[in-house]
């Protein structure tokens, strides 16, 4: 039997011990040699209470390792992966840069480095010796983390040794702790070190409501310490000090992430619409021509956003069995064919299926951002709907806005347009504002805000208006081209906005959070906060 697959490695931080000193820190990048702003580990402030009894909980961060890791899951070149003993791994020679992982991780533990960069470069222009020395070109534009320095641990097991008792199979965070608060082992071992610690303590798991089952344990006092007035973890907005605590806003996807939303879902409404045209009798060659180029569009956003663009178009389609970016390219690898040889041969039948692979591709992107588990305005499960029906209605939008330019190229094909854009354009709505509700709770403070603020320009400018217009287009015949391209223009570009809005400005991650805050002096157990939510 492997030896690893008997092991499970569990990291404990000890609350009651942790002085905030950051030597784990700066053990962790002598180790690794991390960029200047890469820190796998590291150690955040965390104040809480109200006065007197204000506190403040030094709490160690990084990559929690879990059992159910979604990283690994969305990750579609197969570069992350998990050991058999639970350490979560990175291949930098597969992954694409893609950043996935990053935004799929509620822990904040993944970094990506574009370029490389020295502690003193920006002054002097140069790297020290020992950052000559040990840079890694493999690590740039692709996802790095800690690896609990499992080179360490197998060497350890190679000789013999027992990591987290033994310094030299211990991984360098743990050995560098000043004040015994951070420690390591073998949770499958009732006799070990870990197990009797936990077995002893009062522990939480951070986020443990996400479902990732951390590998990571944070104690906050002993089976005999009293949590009679400690309460429920409470959500704090407004606080300075909340600094690097409290949710930010993802740098991961900016708007070349957007682009691929935004040119997916229109190309996938353009296709299904050109289905559409085809049942009914109509030409749909200038739809599918233009889904085409939308969804290519698209997808070279994404191919702009890669941190190894030479090896994407290859290994992002290693992971179909879970990553949805994987089956996303491809669906797209069988649409352009299959787009095209309608195209060319003016096969109705090849349209429909054409439409049908478009409605699977919007759909697709819909799931990219549900399972981004690190942030939560797109990890709700009202997202789908939305993503869908706003794809649906970019498509519809574009389709009657052509029907009114181009009246002798799509024929009669203006009256299902329109009532394609009044269904669609209602559909929308009610999704837009089933989201915000579903988000009410559960999103950042934040979040919260920037969706509030455009809220009305949504629902009048986005919605009341191209429903109203396409209504006079109906009512009123002499101007119904100039209503008609009114309403299917602002149905469309609402979308694209909504789209941008989400992906770049009301992306707050998680953010951290602790469960309970341990006693501090005659004061006992306290609630823990969860800082910049409401």
């Amino acid at each position: 039997m492997n030896e690893l697959s008997t092991k499970r490695w569990t990291m404990i931080a000890d609350l009651e011990r942790c002085v905030g000193c950051q030597t784990c820190t700066a053990a962790c990048k002598h180790a690794n040699a991390t960029s200047p702003a890469v820190q796998w580990r590291r150690v955040l402030d965390i104040e809480s209470g109200t006065y007197p009894d204000v506190r403040r909980t030094f709490v160690p961060v990084g990559c929690m390792h879990c059992s159910d890791p979604p990283c690994m899951h969305v990750c579609p070149s197969t570069a992350t992966g998990q050991r058999d003993d639970g350490i979560v791994t990175i291949d930098y020679d597969l992954c694409i840069g893609c950043a996935y992982c990053a935004v799929a991780c509620p822990y904040q533990a993944r970094y990506k480095v574009q370029r490389p960069t020295f502690a003193y470069g920006g002054v002097y222009g140069d790297k020290m010796k020992n950052e000559a020395e040990r840079e890694d070109p493999a690590r740039l534009g692709v996802a790095q983390k800690c690896t609990w320095c499992s080179d360490r641990i197998d060497f350890g097991l190679e000789n013999d040794l027992t990591p987290g008792i033994d310094p030299r199979a211990t991984p360098a965070c743990v050995n560098a702790c000043i004040a015994d608060a951070l420690h390591f082992g073998d949770a499958n071992n009732p006799e070990s070190n870990v197990s009797k610690m936990l077995a002893g303590s009062k522990t939480f798991k951070m986020h443990a409501e996400l479902g990732t089952d951390p590998n990571f344990h944070y104690v906050y006092g002993d089976n005999d310490s009293s949590e009679a007035n400690s309460g429920d973890m409470v959500k704090t907005v407004n606080n300075s000090a909340d600094l690097g605590v409290k949710p930010w806003l993802q740098q991961h996807w900016d708007w070349r992430a957007a682009g691929n939303f935004i040119g997916g879902g229109t190309g996938g409404g353009l296709a299904v619409m050109g289905a559409l045209a085809a049942a009914l009798g109509a030409t749909p060659g200038a739809l599918q021509l233009a889904a085409m180029a939308s969804v290519a569009l698209g997808l070279f956003m994404v191919f702009l956003e890669t941190g190894r663009p030479l090896r994407a178009p290859l290994n992002v389609l290693f992971h179909p069995q879970t990553s949805w970016m994987t089956r996303e390219a491809m669906i797209g690898i069988v649409f352009f064919p299959v787009a095209f040889a309608a195209l060319w041969m003016g096969s109705r039948e090849l349209a429909i299926v054409a439409g049908l692979l478009g409605l699977a591709f919007v759909f697709t992107q819909g799931r990219i951002l549900t399972e981004a588990k690190g942030i939560p305005a797109w990890r709700n499960a009202a997202m789908l709907p939305l993503i869908l029906s706003t794809g649906l209605a970019e498509g519809a939008g574009l389709t009657l806005a052509a029907t009114a330019v181009f009246p002798i190229v799509f024929g009669g094909f203006q009256m299902v347009s329109l009532w394609a854009v009044l269904a669609l354009a209602v559909l929308r709505v009610a999704a837009w504002m089933n989201y915000r509700n579903q988000l009410a709770g559960n999103a950042p403070e934040m979040t919260l805000r920037v969706l509030g603020g455009v809220n009305p320009a949504m629902i009048v400018v986005g919605h009341l208006l191209p429903i109203g217009l396409a209504g006079a287009a109906m009512a009123f015949p002499v101007h119904a081209p100039l209503s008609a391209f009114l309403a299917g223009i602002s149905v469309a570009v609402t979308g694209w906005a909504m789209k941008y809005i989400i992906v770049v400005k009301a992306s707050y991650n998680q953010g951290y959070a602790i469960e309970k805050v341990p006693a501090r002096g005659i004061s006992g157990i306290a609630a823990g906060v969860q800082p910049g939510w409401k």
